[in-house]
């Protein structure tokens, strides 16, 4: 067993977008999937932008405004997490800070307790 310190993990600042206060620390990369550890201070950005494959935003702690394709804004706090489809364009803000984890790849997301990795059971 092996136990990450994702608080740890040197992270790199992202521009892109419009992005300010943003930064991410891969700790897992797949051939289809990708795992970022991402932080943004008060007041950050990840400017609006279209998801390159499926994508999920898990917030650890803080809170973040989110926002797809429609426009609504929606507060996920943590332990709630958004669902970005392929090409849909998307912004996160965080007005007090906030890090989570995005994973984005292909990914089968289905409902709450929906699946069951039926070597859990």
């Amino acid at each position: 067993m092996r136990v990450l310190d994702l608080a740890g993990l040197p992270h790199r600042s992202v521009e892109a977008h419009g992005s300010r206060g943003f930064s991410v620390g891969a700790f897992g990369l797949g051939a289809d999937t990708h795992l970022v550890a991402v932080t943004l201070v008060p007041g950050g950005v990840i400017g609006r932008h279209p998801a390159l494959a499926r994508q999920l935003l898990v917030v650890l702690s803080g809170e973040a405004e989110v926002s797809g394709a429609e426009l609504d804004v929606r507060r996920i706090g943590p332990g709630q997490g958004a669902v970005w489809e392929t090409g849909e364009v998307h912004e996160t803000r965080s007005p007090a800070g906030m890090t989570g984890i995005i994973v984005e790849g292909d990914l089968d997301i289905g409902a709450p307790g929906e699946q069951v990795d039926p070597g859990d059971v």
